[in-house]
């Protein structure tokens, strides 16, 4: 554990944990911390962010990182629908460039980050419709589905995995891979790590998650795999790539999705990383274990993209089934 990694937790400790212990989630307060916190990174050289901010009802509705060069080209490498987390009450495409600019600049890759509608004013379902609506307007414009990843972190790691299955389910043409940063996918949160990480976990308390699901969910069954994607049937899905730190609270909703998926025959990887918080990535590029996560995971958009273009040629040999835990 960097001593960098370490100030971070301890900031998390002191400053962000004991929101969580509040009894009552105040959506505006949270909403004004965090555009008070927020810190945006430059955009990369040789490269130029489009920001599409229009109407609500707008497919494509977020920011557009491209490469300077090819911007106007799908076919020029992978693109990434990417979804923001943020309990699905608050944060915006805006306090993630963090980790979406690292991961496009070490993946080459486009990526559209996508500003879906906000619990409590649109609760479950819109910020999965407005997912899905948003990798069908990316189908429409031209980009290949087998060159598209799409990705998230906690609340936006469930959505981008809901977002795949509901995908599934439709007989939508299904991308190329899944990528899981601390994903949050029991909202009916019955996992074992809300208990035993509860006192270890620098972000969270464990209790704060039952809170979070009533504000995004309302009245729906937090048991609806389209919300809660861990009780979702996984099969037929993308390879799916999943990071989640050793002491969240949120740990056992990585673990029993990446059991699931490889239970169901999926392609399934998944890093448990020692002592880092949640969401570690978005610490880039001032954490050396954010680094590193953004480089394993931009690998994984590379290789799951290159597989899927080499898979639609017939001659090409089938590649095993991945199922893989590692710590780091």
């Amino acid at each position: 554990m960097s001593w960098q990694s370490a100030l971070a937790c301890w900031y998390l400790r002191r400053q962000f944990r004991p929101e969580t212990l509040k009894p009552r989630i105040n959506v505006e307060r949270a909403r004004a911390l965090t555009a008070k916190r927020v810190w945006s990174p430059r955009v990369p050289r040789d490269w130029r962010l489009r920001e599409l901010y229009g109407a609500n009802d707008m497919p494509l509705r977020g920011e557009w990182l491209e490469p300077a060069t090819n911007a106007t080209s799908p076919e020029a490498g992978p693109t990434v629908l990417y979804c923001h987390g943020g309990g699905y009450y608050f944060c915006s495409p805006r306090t993630h460039r963090s980790i979406v600019f690292g991961l496009a600049t070490r993946a080459h890759a486009s990526i559209f980050s996508l500003e879906y509608r906000l619990a409590p004013e649109h609760r479950f379902p819109a910020a999965l419709n407005d997912a899905t609506a948003a990798y069908r307007q990316l189908l429409a414009d031209g980009i290949a589905p087998e060159s598209i990843v799409i990705a998230g972190d906690s609340a936006g790691g469930g959505l981008a995995l809901a977002t795949l299955v509901a995908l599934r389910d439709a007989g939508d043409p299904l991308p190329a891979g899944g990528l899981l940063f601390s994903p949050w996918t029991d909202l009916a949160a019955t996992g074992a790590s809300l208990s035993t990480n509860d006192s270890v976990d620098p972000m969270f308390c464990g209790a704060a998650i039952k809170r979070a699901t009533e504000v995004y969910l309302g009245d729906a069954s937090p048991t609806d795999p389209y919300a809660s994607p861990v009780y979702a049937d996984l099969h037929g899905l993308p390879p799916l790539f999943l990071m989640a730190g050793s002491t969240e609270v949120l740990l056992d909703d990585s673990q029993r999705v990446a059991d699931n998926a490889r239970a169901a025959g999926v392609d399934c990887e998944l890093e448990v990383w020692k002592k880092m918080p949640h969401v570690w990535p978005m610490f880039a590029p001032f954490i050396p274990e954010a680094n590193r996560a953004l480089d394993h995971a931009a690998a994984f958009v590379r290789r799951a993209t290159s597989r899927a273009m080499k898979a639609t040629n017939p001659t090409n040999a089938a590649t095993q089934p991945s199922s893989v835990t590692s710590s780091v």
